[in-house]
């Protein structure tokens, strides 16, 4: 199915417009109230009010209406994506407490006007909240179109702290208002205390003590006074300022608190006077700043509607589906908002996807089957997304749907009879139909239920397919419902036209409430009778009246119909199969992929680990180096040990050489055999149990037979024939056990060294001796340090000090 051309286009200002729509369209309606109510989009707007945190922001879901200005509704789907993405994210703003200061902002244009506390208060909590929002915005990229709506928030700083320091939370006119307020209110406390004082040695007095109904300091009239007994007055000089109703009991002010009294009242009128001259400033200030408080009150309703409905969005898994300037109508699995709405709660699987399709090139779909199928409900969701869509709402449907945004919207859904302007049912439709006639046009969607109904039902239906053919040749688009056959015929045959029908189970006849399309569908209205548990004999009679051609026609309808359910849930269950064959086949790319990245991860940290422990290992290596000779046996074996140590770390990385022949029971003299621990060829020189005397690169070394591997066929050394100038052999050459290097350049003295560590070893020594004297320690250290890279030195140290201490290096040989 072709895809539509864009909807929309940038203009000079970056809005975005739909084409060919410049006028301003802020006062024009989609549709009439009558169809808002018949659509239940007031009961939405509660939904949808209730998910709002401000009292602005719920005020404004209440007021919400479909707009018909696209460049404001893209801008609010875009501003609802944004809200879903940081729900999605776990975050939010807090606008909770933001109070609606309109009518306080009214009441304090007035000069002089005097706006009361309680007001004052809700204009601190706004300007609290405001602020927060505007904060949070702050640390979020100031290019989302909701971070631009909270940079117009501005900080009323002077309003906020005077108000601060003025109103307390409960409402109070705080001390810290001005210096003023507070000198009275402390002056005020200090008389308060002395009148107290006094009156309490009067109560406690054992002169009057006989004179009081009880020990008790209350007020009349505004000043402080003592209960006295009617009997004793006189007894105490005062003024009686009340009496109680009985007459026994007097409240009299004492003479000694007369002045303070007095004083007290005079301090209370000068409070007052101060609080009606803080309350006038603060007024000043709210008149002053009022239209910035309604802009930032407009801004925080607007950012907490934009997050309800992404709240709304998530509960009932909505989407914003393309749109597209095409009319058509393409929504996957849409389900109805109100129908999701469980005991106070958004349940997305309450209600049955339906599929409602308007194909290019179809201008109207007649809907038809039984009764309580759903024909109904498919009307009233179509209106109602489209209304949501125009409210800058997502609507619960499939990611992969497309929608017209029609911008005319009439519905005729119910009974339309009216005593009062004497219209019967059918006339009454009639009205309607006639009113919509006279509007509708490219950019209608006309939702007509029951339609030809409420009359003769060849004339009902013959005046609904005159009715769809001129709303056809108008360009408007049709979604009606119908029980029919005549006008399911006419659309069978319209090539603007297209049946739909909802769906029923073959077995036991109850409604699945979702549509197939392009077989109309029977009205069944015994089979529903029958389901409702109406009399069997009843509805056996009411066979009869059919005829037979009505029957068979039913018949073959409900057939056509069940062939059909069958192929599609064939079909859908052919793409499922391949959904689960491709989400398996991205599965084993993705554990492909992990495997990959594991398989990196691990040979990247075994080769840091590596490096590291070789690092670590030269430099323990370079220290051992650096320290000098052991002058004791003892400390020898202590560095042996260390060395040893060394090279039981390294031995896990070192790399295993595979054994490629078998291990060898018994050798001969002069075989070849092969070490694995080295991998290199060595031969047999002389063979002593487990244990084998080797020959490799002219040095000599013994190995164990488990270490050697034997060739298959065995190898043997090729017998050279005998030279004719023999040199003496090794056996009569003497080895020294002293080499001494004093005096000798380290260059040369290194070059001797190999020759007699290697003689040493060929020769069995254990233990030789190199003299090098001391000096500067530069040789001695060239020394050290040739021994301990050879691999035939098991462990050096200087001599004890009787046999030359750190001029003489002893050096024990053998495997390390």
């Amino acid at each position: 199915m072709a895809t539509g051309a864009p909807l929309y286009r940038a203009g000079a200002d970056g809005l975005l417009r739909k084409q060919g729509a410049d006028r301003d369209l802020s006062t024009a309606t989609i549709c009439s109230d009558a169809a808002l109510q018949r659509l239940e989009y007031p009961r939405l707007k509660v939904i949808l009010a209730g998910m709002t945190q401000s009292e602005p922001g719920r005020l404004l879901a209440e007021r919400l209406l479909p707009s018909l200005d696209d460049g404001v509704i893209v801008t609010a789907l875009d501003e609802v994506d944004e809200a879903v993405r940081f729900l999605h994210d776990g975050q939010s703003p807090g606008l909770g407490g933001g109070r609606d200061i309109a009518s306080v902002v009214e009441q304090a244009r007035a000069v002089g006007s005097l706006v009361a506390i309680e007001d004052l208060q809700k204009v601190a909590a706004s300007l609290r909240v405001t602020e927060d929002c505007r904060r949070w915005f702050r640390d979020r990229n100031a290019e989302l179109a909701l971070a631009q709506v909270a940079a117009t928030i501005l900080p009323l700083g002077e309003l906020q702290r005077r108000l601060q320091d003025s109103i307390g939370t409960r409402g109070e006119l705080l001390d810290s208002a001005s210096f003023e307020l507070g000198d009275l209110r402390y002056r005020i406390r200090q008389v308060r205390s002395r009148i107290k004082q006094q009156l309490d040695q009067l109560l406690t007095s054992e002169q009057y003590a006989s004179c009081f109904q009880e020990r008790l300091i209350t007020e009349r009239n505004g000043r402080y006074v003592v209960p006295l007994k009617a009997d004793c007055r006189g007894q105490i000089k005062g003024f009686v300022q009340d009496e109680s109703a009985s007459g026994q009991t007097l409240y009299l002010e004492p003479t000694r608190v007369l002045d303070d009294n007095n004083h007290l009242q005079q301090l209370l009128r000068e409070e007052q006077r101060e609080v009606q001259r803080i309350l006038l400033q603060l007024s000043d200030l709210v008149r002053r700043d009022g239209r910035q408080l309604l802009s930032n009150q407009a801004a925080l309703s607007r950012i907490d509607l934009r997050f309800a409905a992404a709240r709304l969005s998530r509960a009932f898994h909505g989407c914003r589906p393309e749109l597209v300037s095409e009319p058509v109508i393409e929504v996957k699995q849409a389900r109805h908002p109100l129908l999701l709405e469980k005991d106070g709660r958004i349940d997305p699987v309450a209600a049955v996807a339906i599929d409602l399709l308007m194909p290019s090139g179809c201008r109207a779909l007649v809907i038809s089957g039984p009764n309580t199928g759903g024909k109904s409900v498919a009307l009233k969701t179509t209106g109602l997304l489209l209304l949501m869509l125009r409210s800058g709402l997502h609507v619960p449907c499939h990611p992969d749907s497309r929608m017209h945004l029609f911008r005319s919207l009439h519905v005729d859904i119910g009974d339309e009879q009216s005593i009062a302007e004497s219209l019967s049912t059918f006339s009454g439709h009639l009205v309607k139909i006639r009113n919509i006639l006279e509007v509708a046009d490219a950019e209608t969607l006309v939702l007509l239920d029951e339609a030809g109904s409420g009359t003769d039902p060849a004339e009902g239906a013959a005046l609904i397919q005159a009715v769809l053919e001129h709303l056809c040749r108008q360009g408007a688009c049709a979604m009606v419902t119908t029980h029919l056959g005549q006008l399911k015929h006419f659309a069978y045959g319209h090539p603007q036209i297209e049946n739909a029908a909802v769906e029923f189970d073959p077995e036991t006849l109850a409604p699945t409430y979702r549509l197939s399309y392009g077989i109309p569908g029977a009205s069944s209205a015994l089979a529903t009778a029958r389901r409702l548990g109406l009399p069997q004999l009843l509805l056996e009679r009411a066979e009869e009246f059919i005829g037979r051609e009505e029957r068979d026609h039913s018949r073959l309808l409900a057939e056509l119909h069940t062939r059909q359910q069958a192929l599609e849930q064939q079909l859908r269950e052919a793409r499922q199969a391949r959904s689960q064959a491709e989400a398996a086949q991205q599965l084993r790319r993705g554990q492909l992929q992990q495997l990959k990245e594991k398989k990196r991860d691990i040979l990247g940290r075994a080769t840091r680990q590596a490096e590291e422990l070789i690092n670590s290992t030269q430099t323990r290596m370079k220290q051992l180096r650096k320290r000098s000779a052991p002058t004791t046996p003892q400390d020898a074996t202590a560095e042996k040990a260390l060395l040893q140590e060394a090279r039981e770390e390294l031995t896990p990385f070192k790399p295993r050489r595979k054994r490629r022949g078998t291990t060898p029971e018994v050798v001969q003299t002069g075989e070849l055999v092969r070490i694995v621990a080295l991998g290199v060829e060595a031969e047999v020189v002389r063979a002593s149990g487990t244990n084998v005397d080797l020959l490799v690169s002219g040095k000599r070394m013994r190995q164990p037979l488990s270490a050697l591997e034997q060739f298959e066929p065995r190898r043997f050394v090729e017998a050279k024939p005998a030279r004719k100038q023999v040199s003496r052999q090794l056996s009569e050459r003497h080895v020294s056990t002293q080499l001494k290097l004093v005096g000798e350049r380290g260059e040369d003295a290194v070059a001797r060294l190999g020759p007699f560590v290697d003689d040493a070893l060929l020769h069995g020594l254990d233990k030789v001796e190199i003299i090098h004297g001391s000096g500067a320690g530069i040789l001695r250290r060239l020394v050290r340090e040739f021994l301990a890279e050879h691999r035939g030195v098991s462990a050096f140290y200087a001599a004890p000090a009787e046999l030359g201490g750190e001029n003489v290096t002893i050096v024990e040989l053998g495997d390390k």
